[in-house]
């Protein structure tokens, strides 16, 4: 399994998770926002050229 396919099935544990706990469904909705988009605005932060070296290093890590 690649290691993003892993992220993956990890953010849909997570919120599976926080769905059945006990908490109201506008905080667990937040939660899962918050698992699902940290990746997503952590990636966005970074400079240009630091997301083409990333691109890259997945793109050679496909082959194995």
């Amino acid at each position: 399994m690649s290691p993003l396919g892993k992220y993956y099935v990890g953010a849909g544990i997570a919120s599976v998770v926080f769905m059945l706990l006990p908490i109201p469904w506008l905080v667990t909705w937040l939660l899962i926002l918050g698992v699902l988009g940290a990746p997503a605005v952590a990636y966005f932060m970074l400079d240009e050229s630091q997301r083409q070296r990333l691109r890259r290093i997945r793109r050679r890590g496909i082959g194995r």
